[in-house]
């Protein structure tokens, strides 16, 4: 069938409202339209790209692991929560009472993209795994009460009420059928469709299709990465798109609902493609200068430690995991004395690696900013 044909569904009458029932999208899609081909081209190209860069990268799992962090505190923002990045790098005792509910959905969100990445070695992108990652992603949070890890059994909705909700997904008895159907889109081997173009298809059906009474967005994001994994389109989880949603919030929207009420599909991809392309060439980006930050600091700073320099690459390694330091973080990661901590933090704030933030004499922490900023900075 071709993109160009699709019908996204039918509005169906429910009791005191129209719930919207999604055609099934486990066939073999067609794309004829040039500029989604063109733009599929250059998304391929650049993902490959990527991926090349995920492997050629020495301790390239620390760079993931800040990546997962932003995607976390990305994919949450949109949803509402308030946690930043820097606070997501912090432990919970660091976290003021007020915001730690917050930072908790954050944390679990990290969890849950580290069990869902781990368990793709184990079990197939399935309904199994996406409830199991569901119900890490709700544990102890707002939306503990809401089925963590089972699929809804009565109606959602986007909106303030039922009454005036912008968009009233299908009806909870249709769910099984549905995500059977996307289930098995997912990993039909054989009715080609351009992998892109399925995770495209993919996301909007799962956002259409709403399963869970709370967490949809997220793990639906989430969903395109592990797709990505999950096929060897990337080595590594290096690539998630909900920065680029986020910047472009009301676009996201907007085209997913132009599907389903136009039935144009072909414009949700073309969006999702530009997303692909911006965001790999940002995260290339972010790895070229990785590898230029780390050269700069092994040759041309760490060397001037002397005797301390491998104590010093120690450190360095140390805060690639996690650029926000302690002296009881590296006494903890080091197994080094107190005092001996603090002589490496004071060397390294000598040359202009770290940098103090808190202004306290007692309590002190350091930030490896230029490495942070990295994964921080707004992109034009």
């Amino acid at each position: 069938m071709d993109i160009k044909d699709f019908i996204a569904g039918k509005y169906v009458k429910q009791i005191k409202y129209s719930s919207f029932s999604p055609k099934k999208v486990s066939k073999e899609w067609i794309i004829s339209s040039p500029k989604i081909n063109l733009l599929l081209s250059d998304a391929n190209r650049l993902l490959g790209e990527l991926n090349a860069f995920s492997q050629l990268i020495p301790d390239v799992d620390f760079f993931i692991k800040m990546y997962i962090s932003k995607e976390a505190t990305t994919s949450s923002k949109i949803e509402g929560t308030k946690t930043n990045m820097e606070e997501a790098l912090l432990k919970e005792e660091e976290i003021k009472p007020e915001k730690r509910n917050d930072w908790i959905e954050v944390r679990n969100y990290i969890k849950a993209i580290n069990y869902s990445i781990a368990e793709l070695e184990k079990l197939p992108l399935s309904n199994r795994l996406i409830k199991n990652t569901h119900n890490i992603l709700l544990q102890g949070v707002r939306g503990k009460h809401k089925l963590p890890g089972e699929f809804r059994k009565s109606q959602n909705w986007i909106g303030a009420t039922l009454k005036d909700a912008i968009f009233i997904p299908p009806h909870h008895n249709e769910l099984a059928d549905l995500m059977s159907d996307l289930e098995l889109f997912l990993n039909d081997n054989e009715n080609y469709v351009p992998h892109l173009i399925k995770i495209a298809i993919a996301h909007y059906q799962f956002e259409t299709i709403h399963p869970f009474l709370d967490g949809n967005g997220r793990l639906g994001r989430l969903l395109i990465t592990l797709y990505l994994v999950s096929n060897d389109i990337l080595k590594k989880p290096a690539l998630y798109l909900s920065d680029f949603f986020e910047k472009h919030q009301n676009y996201y929207y907007d085209n997913l609902m132009q599907a389903r009420l136009n039935n144009d599909l072909e414009q949700w991809i073309k969006f999702f493609l530009v997303g692909v392309i911006e965001t790999s060439k940002s995260s290339i980006q972010v790895f070229k200068d990785i590898i230029e930050l780390k050269t700069d600091i092994e040759n041309e700073r760490l060397p001037k430690l002397g005797s301390k320099t491998e104590k010093g690459m120690k450190v360095l390694k140390v805060l690639f995991q996690n650029p926000i330091i302690t002296s009881n973080k590296l006494v903890e990661e080091l197994n080094i004395a107190n005092s001996t901590a603090n002589r490496l933090l004071t060397d390294f704030e000598k040359l202009k690696i770290i940098q103090e933030y808190t202004g306290f004499k007692r309590n002190r922490k350091f930030i490896f900013k230029k490495y942070f900023d990295l994964f921080n900075r707004e992109d034009d």
